[in-house]
């Protein structure tokens, strides 16, 4: 610790002697600082801000949707800055003065892109912001230009974002109406050539429908058609063991005279029916019909002639019947629309292998036509979209805009931060005046204090002599001190005079 504040002793005492070198390296230092921040131009920022409103409901239900219209903000952002938007805002600023060549223009525009900032803050809210500092211009010119800047930027954005979408729905729709006319002519064509192939070859007349199509809809409908008949086997399955287990008759009582006769009756009415309505025996119904009067004549037999049995006639049993007579006839009409269907299939298969070429040109001339057809209606499709979504941007424009904050002229300038270079450099010099006292003192072999000479020589000091000045040195030593007072101070009035003049000139720009 003793070593220590010996030391410090040691350095305070050769800085003290050799004050004045550190005063006029502090003066050097300074001044050079000093003199190069104020030939450092300031650089004055404007900023403005605007709010896109997105999201409009009438815009949304006619297809317009927020995303859309981000997608174009977006654009326009990106776009904003580049060259032919930049070139914009020197021509109608003070940039442009003096610009009268395409070197020059180029400079200028790869300056200005350098000084223009334009940032997202917020999903609506949009920032720009442009800084000017030219050594050519007074610190006043380069806050106006600044702000001349930003606001010819907000009037571009503004602008292409007003006119942007209904110039694309423009240019779209005629795009849209060429195609249209295209694919209508060649679907024409295509509609021609199929119509003529069909009437020459009658048998691949399927409803517009090719080979292929035909019997890929008739396997779809023969596995429907299996899986009803298995349905109508299990449902007649279940009706005919529930009649096996439901007697014709109850005991006891006697039957009601025509139980079996009248449904005889019935049935034969229903019979004829069916032949008046022209079907023939071969018909499923009549079928049916056939069966269900064969087995109530069994049953009238059983009755005998005086229309009685042993006991009364079960309700329940003659209503399976008639159910069991109803499933019947379904079985049987699946089953004749399966044979029906097997037999169209038959006939699409003997097409495909009669004559296969003739079979893939009935397959093109259908699917060219398909094609075109699909497209023609995709495209009227976008076209009245687009059309709706047009008149939405035109009469209820869902995007709106508006400036929350105003090109602002600034009247601090962003850069340099001259009153701390001051400062910084003002430190500089004092920290640069105590190093160079310090350093000499090291260089010189002198011992400030006995115990820094014992420690150099390794020999015991014994003591040391003071200096007692007479009167005149003690008179000269006080005006020595008076002059590096003075000194000092005056390299203090001029730091704060300079940043009074910094205040002062920031001041005058308003």
């Amino acid at each position: 610790m003793d070593q220590i504040y010996d030391e410090l002793r040691a350095a305070l005492h050769s800085i003290w002697h050799r004050r004045w070198l550190a005063l006029g390296v502090a003066y050097v230092v300074c001044i050079a600082g000093w003199l190069v921040v104020a030939l450092m131009p300031n650089s004055y920022e404007s900023k403005g801000r605007i709010y896109v409103q997105l999201y409009d409901p009438v815009a949304v239900t006619m297809g317009v949707s927020s995303d859309d219209r981000q997608h174009d903000i977006d654009r326009v952002r990106d776009t904003l800055t580049s060259a032919a938007h930049l070139t914009k805002v020197v021509n109608q600023t003070r940039l442009g003065q003096g610009v009268t060549t395409a070197k020059q223009m180029e400079a200028a525009v790869l300056t200005l892109g350098k000084n223009i900032h334009v940032t997202n803050d917020q999903d609506n809210l949009f920032a720009i912001s442009a800084s000017s500092g030219s050594m050519a211009l007074s610190d006043k010119e380069n806050a106006q230009l600044a702000h001349d800047i930003v606001a010819k930027m907000i009037d571009i954005f503004h602008s292409e974002n007003a006119t942007s979408g209904a110039g694309d729905v423009t240019d779209t729709m005629h795009f849209l109406d060429q195609q249209l006319n295209q694919r209508q002519q060649e679907m024409t064509a295509a509609a021609q050539r199929r119509a003529d192939f069909q009437r020459q070859h009658p048998e691949f007349n399927g409803d517009g429908m090719s080979v292929v199509q035909q019997l890929e809809q008739d396997h779809a409908e023969e596995r429907t058609l299996d899986s009803d008949l298995a349905a109508a086997q299990s449902a007649l399955a279940v009706i005919n063991g529930q009649l096996a287990g439901t007697p014709q008759t109850l005991a006891g009582g006697a039957a009601p005279m025509g139980g079996a006769h009248a449904q005889l009756n019935q049935a034969m009415g229903q019979l004829s029916a069916l032949r008046a309505k022209g079907y023939t025996d071969d018909h499923p119904d009549v079928i049916a019909m056939h069966n269900e009067i064969a087995s109530l004549r069994a049953q009238a037999a059983a009755e005998g002639s005086g229309g009685r049995l042993a006991g009364t006639p079960n309700p329940a049993y003659a209503t399976l019947v008639s159910e069991r007579a109803e499933r019947q006839a379904t079985l049987s009409s699946l089953q004749a629309r399966r044979a029906g269907l097997e037999t169209d299939i038959v006939k699409l298969n003997s097409q495909q292998t009669a004559d296969p070429a003739l079979l893939m040109q009935a397959q093109t001339v259908t699917r060219d036509f398909d094609v075109l057809k699909q497209q023609y209606d995709k495209l009227i499709q976008e076209r009245e979209d687009l059309r709706l979504k047009g008149q939405v941007a035109i009469t209820h424009d869902s995007t709106k805009f508006q400036v929350i904050d105003p090109a602002t002229t600034p009247r601090v300038p962003t850069s340099p931060n001259r009153p701390l270079l001051l400062v910084m450099v003002l430190l500089a010099g004092i920290a640069s005046g105590l190093g160079a006292a310090f350093a000499i003192g090291e260089i010189r072999a002198t011992f400030a204090t006995t115990a820094k000479l014992a420690r150099a020589t390794g020999l015991p000091v014994l003591g040391a002599i003071s200096y007692l000045p007479s009167l005149a040195g003690k008179l000269a030593r006080q005006r020595q001190m008076k002059h590096f007072l003075v000194a000092s101070s005056f390299l203090g009035v001029l730091f704060i005079f300079l940043i009074a003049m910094e205040f002062f000139n920031r001041a005058a720009i308003v």
